[in-house]
């Protein structure tokens, strides 16, 4: 069965004046020949009139992503600090600006072109040398992936020992180091995602819009609760205040933290933005998805942390601590089925969608979106995510390191797209190893490129991970992301390359405007 996601097309060459794509397969029109390592119906851009992503799918999608159980963390990790109510307010204020902003950036790109994030990248780095960021990407996606899968089934495995605690039987040998119980709930929890993404982007949006107002009621709820339970006074802080130098560094950290916490998305979010049918319906989808969600969001989170404090003098570390106090086992299950739901909502978005097509990039002859997603997948479960979580050498040295890496891709990405091509793009020549082609550089590689990347990304890389960096290691994202981009700007500049063609740039907008 061929999914919805493959409703894609190949472009006939476009007059340099922007024009919309067209809705036909005829590569024999074309004056650069398709190349079968580059492109398949999964990898080739979205037809206009079939793009259903509107301006509810992209809220809800955001809904899921800001309403997880860790970005809750995180953001009770601002109150441990010391910053009260008004100050996170603020601090993930800021962050939701920048993240909106940047990531407006990002999607206007996608539903410009139509094309996923791994040919997205060939504008920048080449129909070859795009490899580099598509498969950054997916290390980290598919690590991720296997671990949110794990946490998921954590969460099922509290639910249905709450449903019956006979199963509590079962969850205290170990085989490859997850005990029987913890087995089936993983494997459980696995099977649904394959099935959910077995069906296409078109299912991914489906369930994205179902799971965001179930977590969004949820955590009203939550919240209600706990200003119940405190008699309606909730405490702003958890200590004496913070002098404001020290106010202010952390409410730019949490700031900055937050925008990283978004790398992976900002960089990929063309996945899903080349399904919208227009820039304006991006930008509004963000707008209530993004500032607007992370402040409500931002409410819930001081509003549960000062309920708690307020009723024992303690600092929670996520709202699944509260969900466990529930005294009612049925509307514990409810909590527990909520943050299930999310979680898995949020790994198919974050993690399951960016390595299935950055697979299909590497052999778009052999692998469709699907088999692509599948040995993702089962990847994901041979690395024993469990043993990952729980070492934290390999969360802070191997993931976060990786992490580091996506500001200064999308440095060079947002610049060479924005500021050097002025967004004008030859769509067919991403698909075509010709030599003449304007994406083919060097062998396929723009070296310019890679030049301003590797500089950024040790300084990123050193930033994040020395210690004796600590104060800065919240803006390596931010910091990478302007080297690059400077870099990028002044190679650019000085030695240029923009591809001609019959003496003219070729270009094509797919805003259908």
């Amino acid at each position: 069965m061929r999914s919805r996601l493959s409703d894609t097309i190949a472009l006939d060459l476009p007059s340099p004046v922007s024009t919309p794509l067209p809705d036909s397969l005829d590569a024999s029109a074309l004056p650069l020949a398709l190349s079968p390592r580059l492109h398949n119906r999964d990898l080739a851009p979205t037809k206009t009139e079939g793009r259903r992503w509107g301006r509810y799918s992209i809220f809800a999608l955001w809904t899921n992503d800001v309403h997880n159980i860790a970005n809750y963390s995180f953001a009770i990790g601002l109150y441990a600090l010391g910053l009260n109510g008004w100050q996170i307010l603020l601090s993930l204020g800021i962050g939701a600006m920048l993240v909106f902003n940047f990531m407006n950036l990002s999607g206007y790109m996608g539903q410009r072109t139509g094309v996923p994030f791994p040919v997205i990248s060939r504008i920048s780095f080449g129909i070859h040398g795009a490899q580099i960021p598509a498969l950054i990407r997916a290390v980290i996606a598919i690590a991720w992936f296997g671990i949110q899968t794990y946490l998921a089934s954590v969460v099922l495995r509290v639910l249905l020992v709450a449903v019956h605690p006979g199963f509590d039987a079962y969850d205290h040998d170990s085989i490859l180091g997850l005990s029987s119980l913890g087995w089936v709930c993983f494997v459980a929890i696995w099977l649904v995602q394959l099935t959910i993404l077995a069906y296409g982007m078109e299912m991914v949006r489906r369930y994205e819009a179902f799971a965001g107002p179930v977590i969004l009621l949820t955590v009203l709820c939550l919240a209600g609760w706990m200003y119940f339970q405190a008699n309606g006074t909730i405490a702003w802080s958890d200590r004496v205040p913070l002098s404001t130098a020290e106010v202010w560094r952390n409410v730019f950290a949490g700031a900055a933290l937050w925008l990283a916490i978004y790398g992976t998305l900002i960089l990929n979010f063309s996945d899903f933005s080349r399904s919208s049918p227009c820039c304006k319906t991006i930008k509004v989808g963000n707008f209530w998805g993004l500032p607007v969600n992370i402040l409500v969001f931002a409410g819930i989170t001081v509003l549960l942390c000062g309920a708690q404090f307020q009723i024992n003098g303690t600092v929670i570390e996520s709202p699944t601590q509260i969900i466990a106090t529930i005294p009612n086992t049925f509307f514990l299950v409810l909590g527990c089925l909520a943050f299930l739901i999310v979680t898995v909502a949020v790994n198919i978005m974050a993690n399951f969608v960016a390595p299935a097509f950055v697979l299909s990039n590497l052999a778009p002859k052999h692998l469709t979106f699907k088999r692509a997603g599948l040995i993702s997948a089962t990847l994901a479960v041979l690395i024993l995510p469990w043993n990952l979580y729980n070492s934290p050498l390999v969360i802070v040295y191997f993931l976060s390191g990786l992490g580091a890496l996506l500001g200064p891709l999308y440095g060079v990405i947002m610049v060479d797209y924005w500021l050097v091509r002025k967004g004008r793009i030859d769509v067919p020549a991403l698909y075509s190893e010709d030599p003449s082609g304007a994406y083919y550089y060097s062998r396929g590689v723009n070296l310019r490129a890679v030049a301003a990347f590797i500089p950024a990304a040790l300084i990123a890389i050193v930033l994040a991970l020395v210690p004796g960096f600590h104060a800065v290691s919240p803006f390596s994202w931010m910091i990478g992301a302007s080297i690059a981009a400077m870099l990028y700007l002044i190679i650019a500049i000085r030695q240029p390359h923009y591809a001609q063609v019959s003496g003219e740039s070729i270009a094509v907008d797919n805003a259908g405007h």
